[in-house]
């Protein structure tokens, strides 16, 4: 299958201002790329990269002045099969996991699963260990929380989104890791691109958030969100939570004035020549997106 994937964000700032992109495939990423997939920007300002202790792939420049606009644009093939639901995954004693697990074990800024571990075990305890537990946790979530634009915001903890019941993908994803970690699950925050592949077309595209949980020796994508296998994940970043993987993370004031994401199974089998020449282009908007218009102070912003 292939997949083309991309984004334009247009921000607008009054001096010059550093910032660090979270915007490109994570270097697992396990797809194969045509094209480039990197953060290119209509202004002269350089672009360099990184890659962080979670092997994301950062982009660091400098907004200057006036209206810059960061895009990037590529194609993806990927294997096309829905996420894999791991039936009768073992949940490992903490003193069999490995080493590089444990760090997703403990609470982090939006997943204040020490909090919550009262109310974890008192929900799901009783149930079966390994994925019959991570099974009736992602259900819980999907249950109990409404999703909407309207509900995010950048101070959003896991407790806050089980309180409020409502939120945004990443909130979902944050009360799915807390409530895994209040149980000694490990489980870690990822985000990348998803588009409706395999689902009814909702005629907007975007980011989304989901999180992995250690069963059974390996790494297994969960989605509090949908909470059902999904065709054509892109991944991005990974981390502890949001915090680790900021879109945009400024070191000054600007202002978001454009954003958009396109993420679009291509039909048929072009050559890599053709989709490349695609590529040349980028694509149309489909829809307007929520409205991301505020002033942003400094610091970290999340999307």
């Amino acid at each position: 299958m292939l997949i083309r994937f991309g984004f334009e964000i247009s921000v607008t700032c009054t001096q010059p201002v550093p910032m660090l992109l979270a915007l490109s495939t994570h270097t697992e990423f396990a797809g194969r790329l045509i094209g480039l997939d990197q953060v290119r920007s209509d202004r002269a300002a350089p672009i360099s990269e990184y890659v962080d202790t979670y092997g994301n792939r950062i982009s660091r420049t400098v907004a200057e002045p006036g209206w810059t606009t960061f895009w990037s644009d590529c194609v993806a093939e990927v294997d096309g099969q829905p996420d894999n639901i791991p039936y009768g995954a073992i949940q490992h004693r903490i003193e069999d996991l490995p080493h590089e697990t444990l760090n997703f074990l403990t609470a982090s800024r939006y997943c204040d699963s020490d909090s919550l571990a009262n109310f974890a075990w008192a929900n799901f305890g009783g149930t079966n260990e390994g994925w019959d537990r991570v099974a009736a946790i992602c259900a819980y979530v999907h249950n109990h929380v409404t999703f909407g634009y309207k509900f995010g915001r950048p101070d959003k903890t896991a407790r806050d989104v089980l309180e409020e019941k409502s939120g945004v993908c990443r909130d979902f994803a944050h009360l799915g890791v807390s409530l895994c970690r209040a149980m000694n699950i490990p489980a870690r925050y990822a985000s990348g691109y998803l588009g409706d592949i395999g689902v009814p077309d909702t005629g907007f595209d975007d980011f989304c958030a989901w999180f992995e949980v250690y069963l059974g020796g390996r790494w297994h994508t969960v989605d509090a969100r949908y909470n059902a296998p999904r065709i054509g994940r892109i991944l991005m970043v990974r981390g502890s939570d949001a915090s680790d993987v900021a879109m945009i993370t400024s070191f000054g004031a600007y202002q978001l004035a454009n954003f958009r994401v396109w993420t679009t199974e291509i039909d048929g089998q072009p050559t890599d020549s053709e989709l490349l020449s695609m590529l040349e282009t980028r694509p149309e908007p489909r829809a307007s997106g929520p409205d991301f218009g505020s002033a942003v102070p400094g610091a970290v912003h999340l999307i």
